[in-house]
């Protein structure tokens, strides 16, 4: 079995991270969103991966490598323009050959992995299987539509939901597929739909199965999105402290990871907390719920709830919370309760 990863979206939702950068590389508890869906395919028994790229695709090659890093084998593969998801199902069709492969999209977020998943899948009959979870709101998802307990159909962004059950982002098909995408008809958007291609293999008698996970999934579409899955990711986090790293006159409470070379001098750090390599935080107060890039310096801040990325620099913060801040950024003197939204290489400065 393979596997393909979408990974070529621009990431509107996102800005003002995605000027600079691909939406699928910004970090959640200092670990890049695609990281998510590639190591789960791995830990699936999935090493032969495509990976199917747009505009960032040479920051994307840049980031994730030739796949060893992970114990997979990447193949990249340029979507010229987006065209739909099911559209970049169908420029993979030489990569996956004549098996069965797994579709995960590069920007969601699964906790608990998914071999059970891709376990059920293989032992089936089915020529496609979808991963269901339910919503608070399904009216912004594919929503699942079922005749007693099968899976009927799948109605796009529907004002009267069937169910609560959301069509997520992981798939899994067969050959057959492919034929069904070669008949679809863009949608009103310009888009072959991944919806409508599930619907195509219903109604041509094809078998797909729906499996529900109750785990925590989000889509990191948006800011708020980001934060929420920080919050996740960190609860889950490894405490452990690098023996490289220097604690200096600082208290550690809770789940705490401190990357290699880190220095912390006369903070408190209070968990769930990520601090990435060669961070250098002094008089500080970190968390909880706060992920800090690698090579950052911070001095006199108070931060929770929020996302730092790499080498940004934060001076006399007493109260910084919510907020995401891009990489080689410098905030100085943001006051209490502020919640920030700023981009790579921004430059705050309050209280001058």
């Amino acid at each position: 079995m393979k596997g393909i990863v979408l990974a070529g979206g621009k990431g509107s939702r996102l800005r003002p991270f995605t000027y600079s950068g691909a939406k699928q590389l910004v970090p959640i508890g200092n670990t890049p969103v695609l990281h998510f869906p590639v190591r789960q395919l791995v830990e699936a028994g999935i090493a032969d991966i495509a990976i199917v790229v747009g505009d960032t695709e040479a920051q994307i090659r840049e980031a994730m490598g030739d796949g060893s890093a992970f114990g997979a084998r990447f193949t990249y593969i340029q979507q010229p323009a987006p065209l739909g998801l099911a559209h970049a199902v169908s420029i993979c069709r030489s990569f996956v050959g004549s098996g069965p492969f797994i579709l995960y999209l590069g920007d969601n977020v699964l906790q608990g992995g998914i071999r059970p998943f891709v376990d059920e899948f293989s032992a089936s009959q089915a020529e496609a299987a979808v991963l269901l979870k339910s919503v608070a709101d399904p009216r912004s998802f594919g929503v699942a539509r079922f005749a007693g307990e099968h899976l009927a159909g799948v109605v796009e962004k529907p004002q009267h939901p069937p169910t609560d059950l959301a069509v997520i982002g992981i798939y899994a098909f067969r050959q057959s597929v492919f034929d069904v995408i070669a008949r679809q008809s863009p949608s009103a958007r310009g888009e072959l739909e991944i919806a409508d291609t599930i619907n195509g293999l219903l109604a041509a008698g094809r078998e797909v199965t729906a499996a529900r996970t109750t785990r925590y999934w989000i889509d990191t579409g948006k800011m708020e999105d980001m934060l929420a899955a920080n919050r996740e990711v960190l609860s889950e986090i490894e405490a452990v402290v690098d023996p490289s790293a220097r604690l200096v006159g600082s208290a550690l409470e809770g789940r705490i990871s401190v990357g290699p070379g880190a220095v912390i001098e006369d903070c408190r750090v209070v968990g769930p907390v990520a601090i990435a390599a060669g961070a250098r935080l002094s008089r500080c107060i970190i968390g909880p719920d706060a992920a800090i890039g690698a090579n950052c310096v911070f001095r006199h801040v108070n931060i929770r709830d929020s996302i730092v990325m790499e080498r940004t620099e934060m001076r006399a913060c007493p109260g910084i919370e919510a907020s995401m801040i891009g990489r080689f950024a410098y905030v100085s003197g943001a006051p209490a309760g502020a919640r920030l939204t700023l981009g790579d290489h921004s430059r705050f400065e309050a209280g001058q």
